[in-house]
């Protein structure tokens, strides 16, 4: 490698350092939020302006009457638990029975208070399908609710003569089927002003949910791509790398009669409206949330935050006798690739997308390829075996260093011919140290005769690259690893951290607001990568700047990787000590080669 491609692959390295540094900051600042946070329980809930589509109507603050008393009708089915409330007319939250609301870290001899199960839109200031607009909309904000055979109709008498009835149909696949009908039961026509429909409210599973800071947020699919906002996108101190400063917002409006679907989402779980027919405009809104139960919060310390996802209509005139009915598929439940996909290829509608595989920087799509790959091997290994994750992540990378056997074996004989043609290259170099061209020129000879080549060595790495990538991807919202035990990890989606030492909260990269984590599997990979690196033979052909940026690269690894997913350092780890193995195993691959041929340093003189 030349001096000009150190240079490019340093730059590379530092940016992509920077930017889990940006991630680590993010997710730190978010944290210690979450941990000061205050905020009184409010009883009444105004409705957030109207989008600029509707300017025609003017916004209105509306508000639930407080004095009525609420009334709520729970449904439970095999995978979740509904609770309608009577204000609004909506889904107040859906609790998730087959998941827990938080895994408890294994350093911390507590668990965290709250909910036992997994629950979606339960701190939001408005319930799911809430529809907000002018007064002649809401009236007081509050339905009568009547159970139904398999769900609830809330109904509404709406101030100009409108009436409002919404009905919910509990379906399979956490799936609602909900339609929402305005009835003009006048002999004269009457104006619906525009609307907006809220989807539900993101929000942290609990105070130690740091990723949700960029792992959740707001995210929408217009029919040909997906696009996505996380709650640090309306942050208004937002600042890359300490100097780029992005201009504050507090909302985001997007669309053209085009949202397909649109999702309030967090790592592992989403909320997703998919309307019958796409929707006019989106909208997301960060809103204030109140404090998980049993959280201490300093007064005066800001409330922390979800971002609340609606779907915008606009105004419209309805005739006397006539109605305007919508209907919309609601998705509650986890980002279960096989299920989302399954319920995508159903709707046609790329549902699959809100796991955001496709969408992880930097590598995107590529990434996302051998995410969906990655998984789907997982996931078919996990219903024939039945084994734990964490084994099956071992047995995983095992299957894929034999895939990769051919690779890896020619990188070694190549790298052993390169080891024995030193003395050759050595005296080359000597020889033409004025003439780097000549050089060039005499060491591509001597290669080319012993088939040889000096990027062989790169050629295990370049392969295992894009599997490195989709690990990385995939684990990141792979819902199969949260919660998932191996030896001392509570949780494979996270940091296999034993203790904190309290204080250390100013290293970069490593720190947290508790102080320095000791995680093992971070250092168990630097470590296997060093000795993978003095197992394998180096090139003769590396310049020395590039041999010691490649000695860093343990280092660079543990801070990249130090306070990221447990399951990805277990994968590195085995792949890395499976590579020592290999190099122990070929050591004799050309022992009975043929001595390397040599090539003449000159022309020979012609006969005469």
């Amino acid at each position: 490698m030349d001096k000009t491609g150190i240079i490019v692959v340093s730059v590379c390295v530092l940016l992509l350092g920077l930017w889990f540094y940006e991630q680590q900051k993010e997710a730190v600042r978010w944290q210690e939020q979450q941990r000061q946070f205050a905020l009184t329980n409010q009883t009444v809930v105004p409705s957030p302006a109207l989008p600029p589509a509707s300017a025609a109507a003017p916004p209105v603050t509306a508000w639930f009457n407080a004095r009525i008393p609420e009334q709520t009708i729970v449904l439970t089915n095999s995978h979740a638990r509904y609770t309608f409330t009577s204000r609004g007319g909506g889904l107040e939250k859906i609790e998730l029975l087959g998941y827990p609301q938080t895994i408890a870290p294994g350093w911390k001899k507590t668990k965290t208070a709250g909910e036992s199960v997994a629950s979606l839109n339960a701190r939001a200031p408005l319930p799911i399908l809430a529809v907000l607009g002018g007064t002649n909309l809401i009236g007081d904000g509050v339905f009568t609710l009547t159970r139904t055979d398999d769900g609830v109709r809330a109904e509404k008498q709406l101030p100009n003569g409108l009436r409002m009835v919404k009905e919910f149909h509990l379906s399979s696949n956490y799936l609602v089927q909900a339609t929402v009908r305005l009835e003009n039961p006048t002999d004269h026509a009457l104006a619906v002003p525009s609307q907006e429909w809220v989807v539900g409210t993101a929000a942290p599973m609990g105070p130690d949910d740091k990723y949700f800071s960029y792992y959740g947020g707001v995210m929408w699919f217009n029919g040909q791509k997906t696009l996505e906002h996380p709650p640090s996108w309306f942050n208004t101190n937002t600042t890359y790398f300490g100097i780029f400063h992005r201009t504050p917002t507090t909302e985001y409006i997007a669309g053209q009669s085009n949202v397909v679907w649109a999702a309030a989402h967090n790592q592992f779980f989403a909320l997703v409206a998919m309307p019958s027919q796409p929707a006019q405009q989106i909208i997301a809104r960060p809103v204030p949330l109140p404090p998980f139960p049993g959280v201490e919060s300093e007064p005066g310390a800001p409330p922390p935050e979800g971002v609340e996802t609606l779907l915008a209509y606009p105004a419209q005139t309805l005739t006397a006798h006539s109605d305007l009915t919508r209907q919309v598929t609601l998705y509650a439940g986890p980002k279960e690739y096989r299920l989302l996909a399954k319920l995508g290829a159903t709707f046609h509608n790329d549902l699959d997308q809100v796991i955001g595989f496709d969408l992880v920087p930097p590598f995107y799509s590529f990434g996302g390829f051998f995410a969906k790959i990655l998984l789907l091997a997982m996931n078919w290994l996990h219903d024939v075996t039945r084994w734990g994750y964490g084994v099956l992540i071992i047995l995983l990378t095992v299957i894929l260093k034999i895939l990769f056997w051919p690779f890896t074996a020619a990188s070694i004989r190549s790298a052993k011919k390169m080891q024995a043609l030193a003395p050759q290259i050595n005296a080359l170099r000597e020889k033409y140290k004025d003439d780097p061209q000549k050089l060039t020129q005499k060491q591509l000879e001597l290669w080319r005769a012993n088939k040889v080549s000096p990027v062989s060595g790169c050629l295990p790495m370049l392969v295992q690259m894009p599997v490195f990538i989709g690990f990385y991807t995939m684990l990141r919202s792979a819902i199969e690893l949260r919660g998932a035990h191996f030896l001392w990890v509570a949780d494979l989606s996270k940091p296999d951290t034993l203790f904190v030492i309290p204080g250390l909260t100013f290293i970069p990269f490593l720190s947290t607001p508790e102080g320095l984590p000791f995680n093992l599997l971070p250092l168990l990979m630097g470590a296997a990568m060093l000795w993978q690196s003095h197992s394998q033979p180096p090139s003769p052909g590396m310049d020395p700047t590039q041999q010691k940026l490649m000695r860093w690269m343990p280092a660079i690894f543990i801070l990249f990787l130090y306070n990221y997913s447990s399951g990805l350092a277990l994968y590195w780890t085995v792949n890395n000590v499976l590579s020592v193995v290999q190099t122990r195993m070929t050591k004799n691959i050309i022992a009975s080669a043929p001595a390397p041929a040599t090539v003449p340093t000159a022309p020979p003189k012609k006969k005469r």
